[in-house]
């Protein structure tokens, strides 16, 4: 395990030698996307910073120091070569008043992929190396600026697709999600403080506090906040990993119509030839402020087609793991046996069945066949015209906000690692408490009391595995 403030200067590298534990040397990285755009940044963090940057750097003005948080326009020079590689304003950020707490040098320049690739070979040829994907987050958190959620929460701005998401984002890297464990934690380590005066003073057990009292405060102050967090965490799938939502039916009943119909684009190739999709086709769209990852998949029919059949069983893959199923049906033709399947299979989930094809004469009677769809939410559309979209569109928004969490309601959105570890810190707290009405020994309780508050530093990584810490930070961009 990983004690963040317990680890020596004189340390290395965790496992897996990705990150190295000290920040004696110094790390540069390009950090915006490589392309044509106005600028390009290439980030320094480490002791050699200045050093580098007074090596490559020719001021238009005399600078005898480097001011920090200043901006200076100069030429940036490749010794080796000798020449001048390009105009660029260069800042600086004296430790520790940087994203890493550290001495960072940030060069603007002009961007293009050779041109960034060239200074930032300049710059590793003076002393400096790459840096690792998410290495310069990776020592603000070792440094101190942030814990763990904070961190998380840089990756989850980068991949915000919604409002929503950006805002829940926002609010954790702002500290909401650390503010709320910390006071989570107070409340444990008080009632462990309690619960450990009684194991020194087991005489006075009955005047100093009742066990009944505790029984209350763990359960009041621990386990309901947290069961609260855990049902949050719903929120960040909706709202930040966006919704799985999977168009499913029989062949040529328009899946690929309604898809492209939906992306408001020709994604999926349409014809009227049965089978034509034969893998899973995913897109995202934003469907009222939703994010939506929207999978068109291959038609239901019985098939000796080795890879259509490979296409059937992925589609059921997918169903399985959907958020949010839309079946397909022709109303221009009569109901059949694989459309009968897959009504009964979408039973199962939040499902908005999609009767397509209203522009051509009913095959079947909706009020004869209400049976069928009884309990289902249907919409009448046409692919073709584009018919009934505004009313799919408002179903399938209902559909995936019911029951959900609002994002007014909290701004806390645990990932799945989080969950992991209230779960954890939960079943702890929970046990302490069932311990406590089963008037089990002080010792046992405060040992689980201090195991859940184990679990609630392994979030913010007080306490981290190296396995945890290179999963988090080797999913970030280089540069970041």
């Amino acid at each position: 395990m990983c004690h963040r403030d317990s680890i020596s200067k004189d340390s290395q590298y965790f496992k897996g030698q990705n990150y190295p534990l000290t920040g004696n040397d110094t790390i540069a990285a390009i950090s915006t996307p490589v392309g044509q755009a106005g600028i390009g940044i290439i980030r320094i963090s480490g002791p050699q910073s200045c050093s580098i940057a007074s090596r490559i750097f020719l001021p238009a003005k005399p600078v005898e120091t480097f001011k920090t948080h200043h901006l200076y326009l100069g030429r940036l020079y490749d010794p080796d070569r000798d020449i001048v590689v390009d105009e660029v304003l260069l800042s600086y950020m004296k430790s520790p008043h940087s994203y890493t707490m550290e001495d960072v040098i940030e060069i603007n320049s002009h961007s293009g992929y050779v041109l960034l690739d060239k200074i930032l070979r300049i710059v590793l040829g003076q002393g400096a190396r790459l840096a690792r994907p998410g290495e310069f987050t990776f020592r603000a958190f070792m440094n101190g600026r942030m814990d763990l959620t904070q961190a998380e929460a840089v990756i989850d701005i980068i991949n915000s697709r919604s409002e929503a998401g950006l805002s829940l984002a926002s609010q954790q890297i702002n500290g909401s999600f650390r503010n709320s464990l910390g006071q989570l934690k107070e409340q444990a380590v008080d009632i462990l403080a309690s619960v450990e005066v009684i194991i020194d003073f087991p005489e006075e057990k009955d005047e100093i506090i009742q066990g009944e009292q505790i029984l209350k405060k763990i359960q009041d102050s621990l386990v309901k906040p947290i069961e609260r967090l855990i049902d949050a965490h719903k929120a960040r799938r909706l709202w930040i990993e966006g919704v799985k939502t999977v168009i499913v039916g029989s062949v040529n009943v328009g899946k690929s119509s309604l898809l492209n119909l939906l992306l408001n684009e020709e994604r999926a190739i349409v014809t009227p030839v049965p089978g034509t999709t034969r893998d899973v086709i995913d897109s995202s769209v934003n469907i009222k402020g939703i994010p939506v990852c929207l999978m068109d998949t291959a038609g239901f029919r019985p098939t000796t087609d080795e890879v259509e059949s490979i296409g059937l069983e992925l589609t059921l893959t997918k169903m399985g793991e959907a958020d949010l199923l839309l079946p397909v049906i022709d109303s221009s033709r009569p109901l059949m046996e694989s459309d009968m399947d897959i009504l009964s299979k979408c039973r199962e989930k939040k499902a908005v069945v999609v009767i397509n094809k209203i522009d051509l004469p009913a095959g079947f009677n909706m009020e004869e066949c209400s049976d069928i769809f009884n309990g289902l939410n249907t919409v009448r559309v046409s692919a073709l015209t584009g018919e009934g979209l505004d009313n799919l569109i408002d179903a399938v928004a209902d559909s995936i906000l019911a029951g959900n969490t609002a994002t007014t309601s909290s701004h806390i959105v645990p990932n799945a690692r989080h969950r992991q570890a209230l779960e954890k810190a939960e079943a702890c707290f929970q046990s302490a408490a069932s311990m406590m009405q089963q008037n089990r020994p002080m010792e046992i309780i405060a040992f689980e009391l201090k195991s859940g508050i184990d679990a609630l530093g392994e979030i913010t990584g007080e306490i981290a595995s190296d396995e945890v810490l290179e999963n988090i930070f080797s999913r970030f961009c280089l540069g970041k």
